[in-house]
């Protein structure tokens, strides 16, 4: 029966076929300031005429201009066909275009419409509406807009209506209510900023936090591999007589004890590659709150798996860990996912096992509780009392190099998803030895069956 389980290489290299097709995808998408021109134009040469017939029509106002509607579709159509025209326009002209469309088409029109109609409500709501539209774009650029396309057209009314109107309390009175309103939009884009900046320091740090890990055992395998090419460099530069069958001699032994040792290293770190992939990408899951219970999951077949799937380090370590079953019990989850919560947790104790260079680990699974539970102890080194609160934070870890910070984050997120709940109770060692429980807590029985 042939292995189907992805290697390494196989994962990097569907990651880097998705990346190349995004890029590809990106390099080929139009030009986001024609893709928004274009829906404002359509937008705008729907809108124009579609409002000069409710306003005359259904609901007639005082006043009315069908030419300034007209002329303002003029202005729209050509932005309609812009994404259809790659290359043909420069971002200054694309950028000039845009100005003088927007600024015609929602300061100056709404402002001499609201004028021109003595301040009715209809208008003044209208004008209201289009500031909101207006300064979603760049801060500065809407202000120079609206700046602009308001004192044109205050002018425009001096010149074909009454100049005294601007000063009356139908125009001030709605300065307070315009200017609050850009005040709130502008804020609002503020903060869209700096979560967007949040969200990609975040993915950089998740880059570098991925990058660190995956960087330490590409090292390992780097110097095992060096070193076995300086063995077999040496091999043959030996006597021919030294390698003949029978002839094998204390130095060709040694040397083919350090081969299979740096062979078992080399698929130790690449067992510890696969698992990392598998972490990050359950917690990309994760983050996407696909972690809904669909079936109904025996916790011993779980520790089994995790048993089997865990890339000991040798005999040792694996012999360091004994599983304890006091009576199987079933819940509601998802059978890789709760594979991944114990697998963080047995590599968790192992590194701990190893800090302190002693110890053991035992899991328990006791189904014989009202609610059922799941513990990994290890006498390792312990955790400190300052850093427990902390080590369901995601990204946090102590000491800041010995991981990425997003298991035991990971692991609450599943365990909580399905109405359960982990704990942690630590004691560093000292005079007396150190120890940490992990207890993973389910629903009773009778609501395990009913979720």
């Amino acid at each position: 029966m042939s292995d189907t389980t992805p290697t390494i290489d196989d994962r990097l290299r569907r990651l880097r076929a998705t990346t190349l097709q995004w890029l590809l995808r990106q390099d080929q998408a139009p030009d986001p300031v024609a893709l928004r021109l274009q829906c404002l134009a359509w937008i705008g040469c729907i809108g124009m005429p579609l409002y000069y017939l409710v306003w005359t029509v259904i609901f007639p106002q005082h006043y009315e201009n069908l030419g300034l509607r007209l002329l303002g579709v003029a202005l729209c159509v050509p932005g309609m066909f812009l994404p259809r025209l790659p290359g043909r326009f420069s971002a200054r002209q694309l950028r000039a275009y845009e100005f003088a469309g927007i600024t015609y088409v929602l300061p100056f029109f709404f402002s001499f419409m609201f004028l021109m109609n003595h301040g009715s409500t209809v208008w003044g709501e209208s004008l209201l509406v289009a500031l909101i539209v207006l300064f979603h774009f760049d801060l500065w650029w809407a202000l120079a807009s609206w700046t602009v396309g308001t004192v044109a057209a205050a002018l425009a009314f001096a010149w074909a209506g009454d100049p005294a109107f601007l000063a009356s309390p139908a125009v001030l009175d709605q300065a307070p209510i315009y200017g609050f309103t850009i005040l709130v939009v502008s804020v609002t884009k503020v903060g869209r900023r700096v979560l967007a900046r949040e969200k990609l320091a975040g993915m950089a740090q998740a880059l570098a936090l991925v990058s660190h890990e995956l960087r330490t055992p590409l090292i390992s395998v780097s110097a095992n591999v060096r070193g076995i090419e300086r063995l077999l460099a040496a091999a043959r530069r030996r006597p021919d007589a030294a390698m003949a069958p029978g002839t094998e001699d204390d130095e060709a032994a040694a040397d083919s004890a350090a081969v299979n040792d740096a062979m078992a290293r080399i698929g130790f770190e690449v067992r510890h590659m696969n698992q990392l992939i598998d972490l990050f990408l359950q917690s990309a899951a994760a983050m996407n709150q696909q972690l809904a219970a669909t079936e109904q999951v025996s916790m011993s077949d779980v520790v089994a798996a995790v048993i089997t799937r865990y890339p000991f380090a040798g005999d040792a370590q694996r012999d360091a860990v004994r599983v304890v079953v006091r009576g199987d019990f079933r819940f509601c989850g998802k059978h890789e996912l709760c594979v991944v919560v114990l697998l963080n947790l047995l590599r968790n104790a192992l590194k701990a096992l190893q800090r302190a260079g002693h110890g053991q680990v035992r899991i328990v699974v006791d189904g014989s509780r009202a609610r059922p539970r799941l513990l990994v102890m290890d006498s390792g080194c312990g955790i400190a009392p300052a850093q427990l609160p902390h080590i369901f934070d995601r990204f946090y870890s102590y000491p800041p190099s010995s991981g990425a910070g997003i298991g035991l984050a990971l692991c609450k997120d599943i365990v909580h998803a399905w109405q359960g709940r982990i704990r942690c109770r630590s004691r560093v060692s000292g005079p007396t030895s150190g120890y940490t429980v992990f207890a993973l807590e389910f629903p009773d029985r009778g609501g395990a069956a009913a979720a």
